[in-house]
């Protein structure tokens, strides 16, 4: 397989790499954890002033128009600086309008593209597949939901959710303005400082211009999979780093403990687990930007997103030793990135059963050396 990137791709990985390594240092994450912030709203303007926040709307909409390997890329970048901004889902959000909605949707999205606004959505692996929390009514012009999503990303700042509703046991999407009538949000925020609430629905008059049409989750969930495992791509990439500098200065018994043979192979298999997640993500990254079938690789780069992240989360605390739970230190802002980020995928067990679940039903795994890669499932 060959993952080189191109120079245009180069360019924005650097761009990205320099505003949130340059902005997040270890002092700023401090102040950050002190001051008790959600999202780092001066790195947002600035991601905004630089277009990261639209990298794959359409360029009609007034977005850059790249692929799912830039903006891969871009959150690479933002998981290893430690970057608290709604990057990925506000425009997951504003691409999904832009192809899935109406016309009616086009201001929304248009707005996103020159950051006037915040769209965020809400996922769930369960309930994407068992039903969805909110229970929606058709009526004449469109929809009326009632119901509780919890733990929205951003959702007390965003203008705009886009959440799944149940509608005669099949799963819709239906766009939300935050301040309709009958929305209500109970805020909170993550242990690694991301901004959340639960929204409460009662009786939300949604017009049919609203709601998303399509196969929006089986275009949502790869991409969102793709999203998560590049954060998590970034957060261990530098977990790792951190952790050998740490330990090849660390002296017990008149040596670095980075010459112990046990501290040597528990940092080899986390250098796998990485390598592993990211083979498989910028496989996945691929097959996204080149239209191809990818059901069985989202779920197994989802899996090994949440595996690496728990390998070299833990791995890294441990060698860390009382440094690894010392919150004046930086390392253990990377295990409570990680663990938010396997719970936004759902966790390994469930996304196993899953793949399972869909191998179940079709056993052409990825690509096939004797089918035509068009054809590929």
């Amino acid at each position: 397989m060959n993952f080189t990137f191109s120079e245009e791709q180069l360019a924005i990985a650097e761009m990205a790499q320099s505003l949130f390594s340059d902005t997040c240092t270890d002092q700023y994450l401090r102040d950050y954890d002190e001051a008790g912030q959600g999202t780092m709203s001066d790195l947002w303007n600035k991601s905004v002033e630089t277009g990261l926040h639209g990298v794959i709307i359409p360029e009609e909409q007034g977005g850059i128009a790249l692929g799912m390997a830039e903006l891969s890329l871009v959150l690479q970048a933002q998981g290893g600086a430690l970057a608290q901004v709604p990057l990925w889902r506000h425009q997951l959000v504003a691409t999904a309008l832009a192809q899935f909605g109406s016309n009616a949707l086009a201001s929304i999205v248009e707005s996103a593209a020159q950051g006037e606004n915040l769209l965020t959505l809400a996922f769930n692996l369960v309930d994407t597949t068992s039903g969805t929390g909110i229970h929606a009514v058709q009526t004449d012009n469109g929809l009326t939901l009632s119901g509780l999503v919890q733990a929205v990303a951003v959702a007390n700042n965003a203008d705009y959710l886009l959440l799944p509703c149940t509608l005669n046991d099949d799963t819709q999407w239906v766009v939300v303005d935050s301040k309709a009538s009958g929305v209500s949000l109970v805020s909170g925020q993550m242990t690694h400082g991301e901004e959340v609430a639960d929204v409460q629905l009662t009786n939300v008059i949604i017009e049919s211009d609203f709601v998303l049409s399509g196969e929006v989750s089986s275009w949502l969930t790869p991409r969102i999979f793709a999203c998560l495992a590049a954060l998590q791509l970034g957060v261990s990439e530098v977990q790792i780093a951190k952790t050998v500098e740490y330990i090849s200065e660390r002296q017990q018994f008149g040596r670095a403990i980075g010459t112990f043979q046990a501290v040597q192979m528990s940092m080899a298999d986390t250098k796998i687990a990485l390598e592993a997640l990211r083979s498989n993500l910028w496989q996945l990254c691929y097959r996204l930007d080149n239209d191809l079938a990818c059901e069985h690789e989202a779920y197994a780069t989802a899996w090994h997103a949440c595996e690496a992240g728990h390998k070299i989360g833990h791995t890294a605390q441990h060698v860390h030793g009382g440094f690894g739970v010392d919150v004046s230190y930086i390392i253990f802002r990377y295990l409570y990135w990680s663990r938010a980020i396997s719970l936004n995928l759902g966790g390994s067990p469930a996304l196993l059963a899953k793949l399972g679940d869909v191998l179940s039903a079709n056993n052409n795994i990825g690509w096939k050396y004797n089918l035509d890669e068009s054809n590929a499932k």
